[in-house]
């Protein structure tokens, strides 16, 4: 199997501000093997960084201001990318820009219609629900040697990610043993223990500052937010349990909800997703 982790630099976060690509790299993955390929361009964006995004990656425009378009590469990323899994770390933001510029180069495609996408941020949250994430974390976590990172760079993050990906997913494999011959080829049988996953509440800072981004966008855009005008104080009940918190009003999702789990345990403390440890599970009293 063919992977590629991939990071990308940019002039800022948005973009429909106008923002652009500055930096892309790529490092190559083959059955869990970083084979030393790679693919690295700076890129001239025509345009200065925001002051936030040039004190994450130090890409000044005196820097860039001869270095390629991101049309006078597309064709060797592409073909080096080509027929590969792509590693992306928050993937929607990277894919975004790439899209973006690949559209600018009247390139009619999408990267993730021609390849299949790893979001590993999302697959961080899924192996450490409640814990930072972040690439630094990451590394910090699986001990990935990241000193060398005193600025964010596409080529230095892409490596750290290859690291991690492969730290996250060791073990991933199945080993089983035949009893008779004292072989590896009879299945192992796996026998399920409920465990009560630990819950980790927002701090008051991170209320606070929840509170304020909401308060941002509602300024911004000069009406409530979908967070607020989804957010309602409901308890639901079911036998033997109770939910209480804040709960969308999606009506019949819930009824279809419970109708797959009504066959869980109990001990499901947390139900994910929509709400984002805004209610709980609780044996009823």
């Amino acid at each position: 199997m063919r992977q590629i982790a991939l990071d990308t630099e940019t002039t800022g976060m948005d973009i429909e501000s106008g923002n652009r690509v500055v930096e892309i790299g790529c490092i190559e993955i083959v059955q869990r093997v970083i084979t030393g390929r790679r693919f690295h361009a700076y890129l001239n964006p025509d345009r200065d960084s925001e002051p936030r995004a040039l004190e994450v990656h130090g890409l000044s425009s005196e820097f860039l201001q001869d270095k390629p378009r991101f049309a006078d590469v597309a064709a060797e990323f592409l073909a080096f990318i080509a027929d590969a899994e792509l590693l992306i770390h928050n993937a929607s933001f990277d894919l975004g820009f790439l899209n973006h510029e690949l559209r600018r180069a009247q390139i009619d495609l999408r990267l993730e219609e021609r390849h299949a996408v790893l979001d590993t941020l999302k697959l961080a949250r899924e192996l450490h629900p409640g814990q930072r994430n972040s690439l630094d974390a990451l590394c910090k976590r699986y001990q990935v040697d990241n000193s060398s990172r005193s600025n964010h760079g596409a080529l230095l993050d892409a490596r750290l990610l290859a690291d991690v990906y492969l730290n996250m997913t060791a073990g991933q494999g199945s080993l089983s043993l035949d009893v008779a011959s004292g072989g590896l080829n009879a299945p192992v049988v796996d026998h399920a223990v409920p465990v009560r996953i630990p819950r980790r509440l927002a701090t008051a800072d991170e209320l606070a500052a929840h509170e304020l981004r909401i308060a941002a966008v509602e300024k911004k855009s000069g009406a409530a937010s979908m967070w607020r005008q989804w957010s309602a104080i409901r308890t639901w009940s079911r036998p033997g349990l109770v939910r209480t918190g804040n709960v969308p009003n999606l009506h019949g999702m819930w009824d279809s909800l419970f109708a797959e789990t009504s066959s869980l345990p109990e001990q499901i403390l947390m139900l994910r997703g929509v709400t984002q440890r805004k209610f709980k599970w609780q044996n009823a009293s």
